[in-house]
C-alpha cells in the first residue's frame, strides 16, 4: 500500500509537468492552428507619472504543497497532505527618489490541521503583517538609505535575507539555521527596528538595530531545547534575558544589532529590497563574498548565577551564479558560528557551528534545474551532529513566476521535530508556485 501511494504521489508530480512541457515541445499542431502559449510577464505596476519613475508595484504569490508524512515512523500508514505553504501580498511605492514605503502581509502553513469550519472561528491561521517599513535616501547616490519599521534587512548570511519568491531549492533549508531568530526574537524573521543599507561600487551592506520579541511570546519561551536530545549536556541558560532584570534591578536585553556585508567580484545585485535572489539561471555572473553578525547583548540569562550573557553569532559565505555551457550553475556555501551560552540549544541552532552548501544546474532545453542542499550542525551540548539533505528538481513553466518542484527531504538527529524516530525525518514534497 505504501508503494502504491508513493507511486500515486510521483505520478501526480509527473502529470502536473507533462501538459505544459508537451505543449511547448509540439509548438503547433499538424494543422498549424495551435500556437505556443504566451508566458510573457510584465510586473504588476501602477505608473504614477509618464516617465514611470513614480509607481506602485504589487506582488502576489501562492506556494501550494503536497507532502507525505514522516516515512521514518515505523509501520505508519502513508498519508498525503495538501496545504498552503505561503500566501502573500506585497506592495511598495516610490513617488520620490528620496523615499519608499513597503507593506507585506499574508499567511503561512495553512492546511487541514489548522483549517476551521467557517474560517473565522477557533484558533485558525490569521493574515498578519510580515513587513511594514518606510525608507529615506540620505545620500545623493546609493551609499546610504535609512529605514524604520517591521523589516527584513537581516544580518549573518545571504540566506537569512532570502526571497521566498525565487529559491533555487524548494524552500529554506530546515532546521532554519539561517533564519536562526525566527520566532525566537522576531516575528517570522522580521524585527522592529532601524536599518541602514547601501551600495558603493561592488560593495554593499545592511546594518540594523532592533528590538527583540517579548520572550513570553517566543517559540519555547526561551527554554533550552537540548533537553529533547538523549545524553545532551545540561545547560542553565535560557534565552529570555529581555524578560529578566539584571542584578541591580534594571531592565536589559532590549537591543539586537546585526549586519551583513558583501563584495561582488563581477556583476552587482540590486539592494532596493532586502530579498535575495536564489538563482538568475545564468543570466548574470555573480560571485559574492559575504560576512555577517548578530549580537543580542544580555539576551541570555543564566538561571544558576542570575547573570545575563551575550548572544552573538558570526558567519561567512560565498555565492556563485553564472552561465555555464547552455545553462546556468548555482553554488552557495556558508559557515556559521553560534554562541548562546554554555551548552544551549536553540529552536533552530545551538552553541557551536553549522555548515551549509547547495548546488544546482539550469538546463534551458528542458526548463529544469536539478539541485541538492546539505547542512550539518555541530553543537557543544550534543553527541551527534544534526544534518539535513534536500535533493530535488525545479520545472519552470515560466521562470520563477510559475514553477513546479519535487523534492526528497531528510533530517537526521534532530529530536526537536521528530520525537520517537531517533530524530529522523524523511519526506517527499511537491510544490506548485506562482507569483505575479
Amino acid at each position: 500500500m505504501k508503494k502504491q501511494l508513493l507511486s500515486v504521489f510521483m505520478a501526480l508530480s509527473v502529470c502536473w509537468c507533462i501538459p505544459a512541457n508537451a505543449q511547448e515541445e509540439n509548438g503547433k499542431d499538424a494543422d498549424n492552428l495551435v500556437a505556443k502559449p504566451d508566458h510573457s510577464y510584465k510586473p504588476l505596476t501602477l505608473k504614477l507619472d509618464d516617465s514611470g519613475s513614480k509607481y506602485v508595484r504589487f506582488i502576489i504569490w501562492h506556494q501550494q504543497w503536497l507532502q507525505t508524512n514522516n516515512r521514518e515512523v515505523d509501520d505508519l500508514k502513508m498519508q498525503l497532505t495538501s496545504f498552503t505553504r505561503r500566501s502573500r501580498m506585497l506592495a511598495f511605492a516610490q513617488i520620490s527618489p528620496r523615499f519608499l514605503i513597503l507593506t507585506h502581509f499574508g499567511l503561512n502553513n495553512f492546511g487541514p490541521n489548522n483549517q476551521t469550519s467557517l474560517g473565522n472561528n477557533g484558533d485558525g491561521p490569521q493574515l498578519f503583517l510580515h513587513d511594514a517599513w518606510t525608507e529615506f535616501k540620505v545620500s545623493n547616490n546609493d551609499a546610504l538609505h535609512i529605514g524604520t519599521g517591521l523589516h527584513y534587512w537581516k544580518g549573518l548570511t545571504r540566506l537569512a535575507n532570502a526571497s521566498t519568491l525565487n529559491f533555487m531549492t524548494m524552500d529554506q533549508a530546515r532546521p532554519f539555521t539561517h533564519w536562526h531568530s525566527l520566532g525566537v526574537t522576531d516575528q517570522f524573521a522580521r524585527h522592529f527596528g532601524v536599518y541602514a543599507k547601501g551600495q558603493i561600487g561592488q560593495f554593499d551592506y545592511r546594518f540594523a538595530i532592533n528590538n527583540p520579541l517579548n520572550p513570553a511570546n517566543a517559540l519555547g519561551a526561551g527554554a533550552n531545547y537540548g533537553a529533547a536530545f538523549p545524553n545532551s549536556e545540561a545547560s542553565t541558560i535560557t534565552y529570555d534575558g529581555a524578560a529578566q532584570i539584571d542584578l541591580d534591578g534594571d531592565p536589559t536585553g532590549n537591543t539586537i544589532v546585526e549586519g551583513y556585508f558583501r563584495y561582488n567580484l563581477f556583476d552587482t545585485e540590486s539592494t532596493k529590497l532586502p530579498y535575495q535572489v536564489g538563482t538568475y539561471f545564468g543570466k548574470k555572473k555573480i560571485l559574492g563574498f559575504g560576512a555577517g553578525f548578530f549580537r543580542h547583548a544580555n539576551g541570555a540569562f543564566d538561571t544558576a548565577t542570575g547573570e545575563h550573557e551575550n548572544v552573538q553569532h558570526f558567519a561567512a559565505d560565498v555565492f556563485y551564479d553564472a552561465p555555464l555551457g547552455d545553462g546556468g550553475i548555482n553554488a552557495y556555501a556558508a559557515f556559521q558560528s553560534f554562541d548562546y551560552g554554555d551548552n544551549y540549544v536553540s529552536r533552530w541552532a545551538g552553541t557551536g557551528t553549522n555548515i551549509y552548501v547547495q548546488g544546482g544546474y539550469y538546463i534551458p532545453s528542458l526548463n529544469i534545474m536539478p539541485y541538492f542542499a546539505y547542512q550539518s550542525g555541530s553543537y557543544d551540548a550534543l553527541e551527534d551532529n544534526i544534518s539535513s539533505m534536500d535533493i530535488g528538481v525545479n520545472y519552470y513553466v515560466s521562470g520563477h513566476n510559475a514553477k513546479i518542484t519535487l523534492e526528497y527531504h531528510t533530517i537526521r538527529g534532530d529530536f526537536r521535530d521528530s520525537p520517537g524516530t531517533d530524530g529522523d525525518v524523511t519526506q517527499w514534497r511537491l510544490q506548485t508556485h506562482i507569483f505575479l
